[in-house]
């Protein structure tokens, strides 16, 4: 047996649960900014040690240090990739963290529409009972005056 909810408590969850769906958003952005800034600097190292190499090698190198610098590139090339791997993770942690989100979001405007229609009910179904009462006070004034004319 399933249990209603009155209204206000749905739209009160859906805030809520927009709320927690922002906050992991927000949360999601940051891991994916902060792998894809980690990236860039393993770039950024890589290039620059790529550089120095050309540098050392113009000047002419030894070859155990030549190896060395290769060996390093080589270990860079592997970090990089694993942090490639990395942002491209948070980025589709990301992607569907978005989704949830708007997800959530359609669904607390879908109940604010729906709490907007039923308050539009109410105040149409207000406004006839105020008309009907109106007319009804009006009738019996008439009739009271009709049955009790002065003279």
């Amino acid at each position: 047996m399933t249990r209603k909810l009155p209204l206000g408590m749905l739209i009160d969850l859906a805030h809520t649960q927009t709320d927690d769906a922002a906050r992991r958003l927000g949360a999601l952005q940051n891991a994916h900014l902060d792998a894809s800034q980690k990236l860039d600097l393993l770039l950024q190292y890589r290039q620059d040690y790529h550089d120095q190499l050309d540098a050392l090698m113009r000047d002419g190198l030894p070859s155990s240090q030549w190896r060395n610098y290769r060996s390093f590139l080589g270990t860079l090339d592997n970090a990089i990739e694993q942090q490639r791997a990395i942002a491209a993770q948070a980025g589709t942690r990301l992607d569907h963290g978005r989704d949830d989100w708007q997800q959530q979001r359609r669904r607390l405007s879908s109940f604010d529409t729906l709490a907007e229609r039923v308050r539009m009910q109410e105040l149409m179904a207000e406004a006839k009972r105020e008309q009907r009462d109106s007319d009804e006070r009006a009738a019996r004034k008439f009739f009271d005056r009709a049955s009790h004319p002065t003279l």
